[in-house]
């Protein structure tokens, strides 16, 4: 299953949980939820996954948590704010970069209506 696939499954998830649940819940909760929904899906995905950083050639296991990665090939980065930054776009692709995948989503759950950006390297 190639990238895109994966990221319809999960777009299309998103927007069935936000019609259900409803925006302004704790990230957690929406992370948990889809998570479940992914499975279902009979998808691989790991949760809270530590992608080390590597610096000068030192590999430093302190590095992020991603959210959610699906089938080792999408990052999925999780919200529930107001309004994303710029900033969070770049987070998302700077995860990208570090774990050398090649689309992320971001997918803010705290607007009245779910809003996702797909971010690729």
């Amino acid at each position: 299953m190639d990238e895109n696939h994966i990221a319809k499954i999960v777009v299309n998830k998103a927007y069935q949980i936000h019609t259900k649940v409803g925006p302004g819940l704790l990230e957690t909760i929406y992370e948990v939820i889809l998570a479940n929904e992914l499975l279902k899906c009979n998808l691989r995905i790991e949760r809270q996954k530590i992608i080390p950083i590597i610096y000068e050639g030192v590999k430093f296991d302190e590095g992020f948590r991603t959210d959610i990665i699906v089938e080792n090939k999408v990052i999925i980065e999780l919200k529930s704010i107001e309004q994303v930054l710029n900033a969070h776009k770049k987070q998302l692709l700077t995860y990208l970069r570090l774990s050398k995948l090649k689309l992320g989503l971001l997918i803010n759950f705290g607007e009245s209506l779910i809003k996702m950006e797909y971010l690729e390297l």
